[in-house]
């Protein structure tokens, strides 16, 4: 069972940055699939940014360019640097991991962007 943990979720101004954090009960040496997902209100669940074990990336269409996902193998942890936010990047924000796909969330961190 892996436990994923978020944190650094807030309130910020349009054109802000946020750093969230995903640590891991477990080594993610091990964990080939990670990501970040976002639910807005009244909205479904949709995928924001994935790195897999190799440091490859992919991102939604609507955050390239403003959000960069890393993560620290040595310390368990996933990043999401989120600059320039908008207030449609308002939601609940989720990490995810899993071996190809999503196995395992988090209890998600609220971001929220005040225009």
């Amino acid at each position: 069972q892996v436990q994923l943990v978020e944190s650094g979720g807030g309130l910020v101004q349009a054109g802000g940055s946020l750093r969230l954090s995903c640590v891991a009960s477990v080594r993610i040496l091990s964990i080939v699939f990670m990501g970040w997902y976002r639910q807005a209100p009244g909205k479904e669940r949709e995928l924001v940014a994935t790195i897999i074990s190799g440091g490859s990336t992919a991102y939604a269409d609507s955050v390239k360019g403003r959000f960069a996902v890393s993560r620290d193998n040595a310390k368990n942890t996933m990043y999401l640097q989120m600059n320039r936010l908008k207030p449609e990047d308002t939601g609940v924000y989720y990490c995810a991991a899993g071996l190809v796909s999503p196995n395992y969330w988090g209890q998600g961190t609220q971001v929220t962007v005040s225009s």
